[in-house]
């Protein structure tokens, strides 16, 4: 068998770095969330749709509005305060972090 021929130091360090891993893995390909667009200041169709749609819901919170309405949830405990001032929906259950209401029968 023939002896090995040694190689340089420069063609060691080029094969040490060709042949390496390939990196880290990654365990998840990362999916990301949809920002909402809530509309943050009231315009008059939507406001008009709150009248309207407002007082035939059951059940109506703050995170009702945001979802069924795509309004901020500012605008959204506003516009329940505004509704039952005005008496079209009644308080079932007042807390300082949520509200719940129903319509006025």
């Amino acid at each position: 068998m023939a002896p090995k021929v040694q190689q340089t130091k420069a063609a060691k360090a080029a094969a040490a770095l060709a042949g390496g891993k390939k990196g880290k893995k990654k365990w998840n390909k990362g999916k990301v969330k949809d920002k909402a667009q809530h509309v943050v200041i009231l315009d008059q169709d939507k406001y008009d749709r709150i009248l309207k749609d407002v007082p035939t819901y059951k059940f109506v919170s703050v995170s009702v509005l945001v979802d069924r309405l795509k309004i901020g949830g500012s605008v959204a405990r506003v516009a329940l305060r505004q509704l039952e001032d005005d008496g079209i929906i009644a308080p079932v259950l007042k807390h300082s972090k949520q509200a719940i209401y129903t319509k006025v029968e």
